[in-house]
């Protein structure tokens, strides 16, 4: 009855408006509009345009931005087969239309076919009223007429494409078809077409995720078939496909840079990442499956950049974007954590520069001490003379602290504010331990340093946005030393089960295995992992050569099938072996060094004079100092011998006075007497 008391009152107001047109214009004329640009989801796009994330308007509704250029053309014609054959030639009000509903109405005693046109629609949904009351569709009427006036055809298409609903807090053609059919509204098929121009009518009882959809989709179908906008045999093959069940996410990609985006210009409905799309999607799956069985507290993060322009092309700051026990909502790309070993290249590449060390020259891995600070190596073994190239490849503590010692930690700290790295320091107080990992820094900072060495040691700052060009920064390393870097991290075997690529690659483990690194990098790309806790506790038995270099190669591979080349050594390059290296060059000797390398053996335990009760599985014994392996004596005896391990647990079934002997390789020998009970 509503419907046609409406259809009536429209016919009289054209009748009338036949006669009184000038009326009619200043009527139409003075309707006060609403607002014709939308609120829109603020939107995160990839360097190519795709989506990456959107975000609900202020009442939660989803609502994308979305143009008739940017619609499936097929989708265009079918709705306006469907919904408004004469969109392109009426004013807003189709009054051919409305006298054939009115004709219909009143022979068959009720409304078969509404008159309602795409513009009238459109302007309820600008309004958002209702559909039955004479009043609104009167005011329908009115402000469909003054959007004719106003806009073109097309940019009332967009407002309807829009602003459409689809079914909860689905508005808009672009977001339904992310939603229905995880694709852009760009490329829709026949059959796609034709259900979301029938879900508007009754978006609600029509929700493929709800309710079956079939019958009002191909009702669109043959429609558009009668219409000549499709063939019967597009048609017949468009209604064999099936009707979606289920309702997909909106793209929720790169959330921890998306967020970051947004926050910081909030503002902006639009944010053009340089991330890359294809690259995100995976890595985020490597992420998510690469800790799934390291139990629920087992946190990653993986940032992937073009060294070549300093664009990250991947970030993924959790396994997932969840409140959960791996605390997913914070992003570990930018956490302050200890880099372990992972700062080591930066020490030798200072060091080549500084002409203290050339990758062949030899420097003792010797039990040390520093002052009062006394590191050790992370296995507790020391190999002795070694090739500086070696100490750096088997990440060895005494060379690299001998190292910093040398420089000074202030020139490593220098390097790392040119390549405008953050850091921060226990107590503010820098000691030999930051070459270590005794400092925090974050995973996104660490790619930008190791950018740098693979630059030909010219920093530049990684940039996440697609708008503008970073200048290149500050030099860190001479290409020379830079090089040289790389071409040792280059000769580093790979993790089992991963291709020999001479991927340029250096892990790390920090204290207590809180922190496991692997970052790496060929002739274009760089790559970071960092695994651990988000909330800093141990993780027993995790380092980073174990758990975090297998996933630096697999992210590799999906960054590039093929390593791009490393570039050839610098023409200035001493490409010698040690003996014709120059003398000073030969072996490292500290300039003005303040520490003395304990060359003899010292037997620690049991320490001289010292009296024991006696054990049934044996006394335990240890040394510090000399060179392994060791042998030791009781009473001048043979014990135990050619033993690496500093410590031995040697048999003793005498009681009374014994004299303990240890030898070690170069023959220098310790001794101490003790009596057993």
């Amino acid at each position: 009855m509503i419907r046609a008391r409406w259809l009536f009152a429209a016919a009289l107001v054209l009748w009338t408006g036949a006669f009184a047109r000038d009326r009619v214009d200043e009527w139409i004329d003075a309707t006060v509009l609403p607002s014709l640009v939308p609120q829109t989801s603020v939107q995160v796009l990839d360097r190519d345009g795709a989506l990456l994330r959107a975000y609900t308007v202020a009442d939660g509704r989803w609502r994308l931005p979305l143009s008739t250029v940017e619609t499936d053309p097929g989708f265009v014609a079918m709705l306006l087969a469907y919904e408004d054959r004469r969109f392109r030639d009426h004013p807003g009000v189709d009054a051919r239309a409305m006298l054939r509903a009115l004709a219909q109405a009143v022979w068959n005693g009720q409304v078969v076919s509404g008159g309602s046109t795409l513009t009238m629609q459109t302007a309820r949904l600008l309004e958002e009223s209702g559909t039955g009351a004479l009043s609104g569709k009167l005011r329908q009427m009115r402000v469909a007429l003054a959007l004719e006036r106003r806009l073109t055809k097309d940019q009332i298409l967009d407002l309807y494409l829009q602003l459409a609903p689809y079914g909860g807090n689905v508005e808009g053609l672009r977001a339904a078809s992310l939603a229905y059919f995880g694709k852009e509204p760009r490329r829709l098929t026949p059959a796609e077409s034709a259900l979301l121009v029938a879900l508007p009518q009754s978006p609600e009882a029509r929700r493929p995720d709800r309710h079956p959809a079939a019958a009002a989709r191909d009702r669109v179908l043959a429609r558009a078939v009668g219409a000549g906008v499709l063939t019967a045999d597009a048609g017949a093959v468009a209604r064999s496909e099936p009707v979606p069940t289920q309702r997909r996410p909106v793209p929720a990609l790169a959330p921890h840079l998306a967020d970051r985006a947004r926050a910081e210009q909030p503002g902006a409905l639009t944010h053009r990442l340089t991330i890359d799309r294809g690259l995100q999607v995976a890595l985020e799956k490597l992420a998510a499956d690469s800790v799934a069985a390291m139990g629920e507290r087992m946190q990653i993060a993986i940032v992937v950049a073009d060294h070549a322009n300093g664009e990250i092309l991947a970030s993924v700051g959790s396994a997932a974007f969840t409140a959960d026990q791996r605390q997913g909502f914070v992003d570990m790309t930018r956490a302050l954590r200890s880099p372990g070993s992972t700062l080591k290249p930066l020490v030798y590449g200072l060091a080549f520069d500084e002409g203290l060390a050339h990758p062949e020259t030899l420097i003792e891995d010797r039990p040390t001490r520093f002052g009062t600070y006394a590191p050790q190596n992370f296995d507790r073994q020391y190999r002795g003379t070694i090739r500086v190239r070696e100490a750096l490849q088997m990440s060895l503590n005494i060379p690299v602290v001998a190292l910093t010692e040398a420089l000074g930690p202030a020139r490593l700290l220098a390097a790392l504010d040119r390549a405008r790295v953050g850091y921060a320091i226990p107590l503010d107080d820098p000691g030999l331990a930051i070459s270590l990992g005794g400092l925090g820094v974050s995973l996104q900072d660490m790619v930008q340093l190791y950018a740098a060495i693979a630059r030909g040691g010219t920093a530049l700052p990684l940039r996440w946005r697609m708008e503008g060009n970073a200048p290149p920064g500050a030099r860190v390393l001479s290409d020379i030393a830079a090089w040289q870097v790389g071409d040792i991290l280059a000769g580093l075997p790979p993790p089992p089960g991963a291709p020999e690529n001479r991927l340029a690659y250096k892990t790390g483990t920090s204290y207590g295995h809180r922190d496991a690194w692997a970052i790496g990098f060929d002739g274009r790309h760089v790559v970071g992992v960092w695994m651990g806790r988000a909330d800093g506790t141990p993780v027993p038995g995790a380092f980073g050569a174990d758990v975090a270099a297998p996933v630096l190669f697999q992210a590799f591979a999906r960054v590039t099938p093929k390593l791009e080349p490393q570039p050839p050594a610098p023409p200035a390059t001493l490409l010698v072996a040690n003996a014709q290296l120059p003398a000073p060059l030969q072996r490292f000797r500290p300039r003005g060094a303040a520490f003395a390398v304990e060359d003899a053996p010292k037997l620690t335990f049991p320490p001289e004079g010292a009296v024991l009760e006696p054990l049934a599985a044996g006394l335990k014994v240890r040394v510090e100092g000399g060179i392994a392996p060791f042998s030791w004596l009781v009473d001048g005896l043979p014990a135990v011998t050619g033993l690496g391990q500093r410590e031995a647990m040697l048999p003793l079934t005498t009681r009374g006075f014994v004299t303990l002997s240890v030898i070690d390789a170069a023959g220098r020998s310790a001794r101490s007497t003790i009596r057993i009970r």
